[in-house]
Formats: structure tokens, sequence, C-alpha cells
């Protein structure tokens, strides 16, 4: 299994998920161009695409959607109300709504050799998802714009070998920033982002010896800095009640703009 963050962050994400035989796509809010590009630094195209997950509806992560489906075979899941959004949305073009499969929260399918596992989270959308992946005994997760973080999304999150995880504003930033009031309290509320303190709280909670690696995502461009978000989140690990520091894992940022490193295991 490998993970490559193509671009995450307030402006656009995209994360690819696979193996030699299936490749996964977790979110399209970027262009057709830059996705492409993104899949060429691990020698695949667009037309390798086994499928498309969409954790929900808002541009961030489904903005390239249109210009994407239009130009490869694979297709679409989600949920229903975020797939509804999806079609109505004339912005998007020419859609082929058949190609367009609802999912369930918690109602796992297979995908090539991948299981796929929907989970609900918080968030001021439709009926938004993050997704768990499992290939044989290896387990990843994609988790971000989690306004809080349930029991049931905790339990899930532990355990994993791989994660990208929110980490998506300093909340000082946010506070002193020119953001009007309305949406500082959105993203502070319980169906906004997780901070970069909220983020290090629950992995001090789920860190574990066989966890691999920990991509910090999501991150605001007005809120947020990278370092801010890496160091936050590694003293949270560090002064958390569990046995381990933080220098005990390989924590990266992933970039707004550009390709991650892909981690492979």
């Amino acid at each position: 299994m490998r993970m490559l963050s193509i671009a995450s962050g307030s402006s656009g994400n995209c994360i690819y998920i696979g193996n030699d035989h299936t490749h996964i796509l977790v979110d399209a809010g970027i262009s057709k161009k830059r996705i492409e590009e993104g899949l060429n630094t691990i020698g695949l195209t667009v037309n390798d695409l086994s499928a498309i997950f969409i954790t929900h509806e808002h541009k961030d992560h489904i903005g390239g959607i249109g210009v994407l489906t239009r130009k490869c075979e694979a297709p679409v899941y989600g949920t229903k109300e975020t797939l509804d959004y999806i079609l109505s949305d004339t912005s998007m073009g020419r859609l082929d709504a058949e190609r367009f499969m609802p999912i369930l929260p918690n109602e796992k399918l297979m995908i090539g050799d991948m299981i796929v596992d929907p989970m609900k989270i918080s968030h001021d959308a439709a009926n938004p998802v993050c997704y768990r992946f499992f290939e044989g005994d290896k387990k990843a997760a994609i988790a971000t714009d989690l306004g809080y973080v349930t029991e049931e999304n905790e339990e899930k999150l532990s355990n994993m070998d791989l994660l990208l995880i929110e980490a998506n504003h300093d909340i000082q930033m946010l506070q002193v920033g020119t953001y009007p009031y309305y949406l500082k309290q959105r993203i502070l509320g319980k169906q906004g982002h997780l901070s970069n303190e909220s983020c290090g709280r629950l992995l001090s909670k789920i860190v574990h010896d066989d966890l691999k690696k920990v991509y910090l995502g999501h991150l605001s461009k007005e809120n947020n800095l990278p370092e801010l978000a890496y160091e936050a989140v590694r003293l949270e690990i560090t002064m958390g009640d569990n046995p381990y520091q933080a220098s005990d894992f390989e924590i990266e940022v992933a970039k707004r703009n550009e390709p991650s490193g892909v981690f492979e295991f």
C-alpha cells in the first residue's frame, strides 16, 4: 500500500492511495492537470484510476471532478447527498450520472483488492465521510474536515499503519485574523475543522508501536503555517498521556500546491 498527497489544504484536496493493482483517489478539489501531474510522479495517469471517492461537496474537494470524469472512466463514490449536490451543480459541466455510485457510512465495499470503509464525520456538509483502507493486514486512513472527533472516530482511527489527518488552523491566528466572526465561529465549531492542538491531542491518544507515518493535512492558507502545525502536533504527542515521544514517529506536513513525498509500506 502507498499514499501520495497530491494536494492538501483549504484551497484544494486530492490524495492518492493504492497498490500495484488498485489505484484510488480521495477527493478531486484541484484541476485535472494537477491531478495528472501528481499521478505521473508515481508512474500513473488518470486512466489508471480504479475509483474516485469524495468526502463531501465543498469546492476544495470536488472542484476538478467534472473535467476529471470526462477524461477517465473511473466510477465516483460518495454518499447520496454528496453525489446529488455534484450532479446538480451546473458549474461541473456534463456528467454521466450512471458513474456516480452512492455509498453509506460504515458500509464497507471492495475496490480491486482493497477494502474501503466510509466513516461518518461531523462537518457542515450534507452527509460527509472520511475513509479507511485495508489491504490484507495493512491499514490506512484519510481523515480531514473533522469538526470534532467522536468516540467512534477515535476508535476507528486507532491501530492504523498510516494516517493523513487534519491540522487545519492555529487557534490564535484564526482569532486575530481577518475572517468575519461567523466564519471564525464556523471553523471553531463542532461542524468545522480540527485545530493543530486538537489534531495533536487526537494523535496522542491513538499513536501505537506499529504506526509508520502521519501526514498533517488540510492546513488553512490564512490561519496556519506548516511549521506551527508540525511543532504543535509534536508537542501534544510528547506531552500527552502516552509512553511515546513525537520523535518516535515520522510526521510530515502535506503540501498545499505540490505533491508530498510518497510513502509505501
